[in-house]
């Protein structure tokens, strides 16, 4: 009788404990716990320490932290027909634990097929160059459709990133080249500028000289000066008719008296 009663004091002890277990749940601070009473939504406890009626009770924990998640690379084909691969990273957490639980089977795998399935809508209706250009743009238009799309499941979506963008092999080469064109457009013109430049200085020289015919003498003796400068064997110089002038007059002057 007394080993019986003991077993049954046993079993009784380990019936009160395995009860107790199941009633006290402790909920971490980033943790919500959803209580289910008899299927009936209760409502979210928690941080910290709590009981429920084991049986008659569920709870189901939900993560209230940021969830980073990798949205797969898609092929889309932008408004200008090009076939492109994108992929994305969304940052999403939890804000209503309660519709989280209750309005959707898995909140995460619904969040990345939204994603998905609006990163594709978006970006067929973008063109090659804004998606390149305007990248903050699209990012702001996703992260607005997908929020609002996720936002009756208790979901807040807080940033989209379109990460990589995979463009064909001929798109490359050709971008390569418009590009390279572009670089040599700019250096045609740079070069243009600088030859206006030059040609509107000479122009300004020109107008001096012209009205000081002595400055073009000084302008032939010093660039005589710099070239003297070179180790040349042969110079080859115009001379200014100016400058020999008056041995001329002398030279014929002589002639004439001679002939005199």
């Amino acid at each position: 009788m007394f080993e019986f009663l003991t077993s049954v004091v046993g079993v009784a002890v380990i019936l009160v404990l395995m009860l107790a277990g199941a009633a006290i749940k402790v909920v971490q601070e980033y943790e919500r716990g959803v209580i289910f009473r008899l299927g009936r939504l209760i409502g979210a406890r928690g941080p910290g320490l709590f009981l429920i009626i084991p049986i008659i009770d569920r709870m189901v924990k939900v993560d209230l932290r940021t969830v980073t998640m990798d949205v797969p690379s898609q092929e889309v084909i932008s408004r200008d027909n090009v076939t492109i691969k994108v992929n994305a990273v969304v940052y999403f957490r939890v804000v209503n634990p309660e519709e989280a639980v209750v309005k959707v089977l898995d909140y995460i795998r619904a969040t990345s097929l939204i994603a998905q399935t609006t990163l594709r809508n978006v970006l067929g209706q973008s063109e090659l160059d804004e998606l390149l250009s305007q990248r903050d743009k699209i990012n702001q238009t996703l992260q607005v459709i997908i929020d609002q799309q996720t936002e009756p499941w208790g979901v807040k979506v807080s940033v989209v990133e379109v990460r990589d963008v995979e463009l064909p092999q001929t798109m490359q080469r050709a971008m390569a080249k418009q590009a390279e064109a572009e670089r040599e457009k700019r250096a045609k013109i740079i070069h243009a500028e600088g030859e206006l430049q030059a040609s509107k200085a000479l122009a300004a020289a020109a107008k001096v000289i012209a009205s000081e015919p002595t400055s073009l003498q000084l302008r032939y003796l010093q660039t005589l000066t710099e070239i003297s400068v070179e180790k040349n064997s042969t110079i080859v110089f115009p001379m200014p008719i100016d400058i020999i002038e008056p041995l001329l007059s002398l030279i014929r002057e002589k002639a004439a008296g001679q002939q005199g």
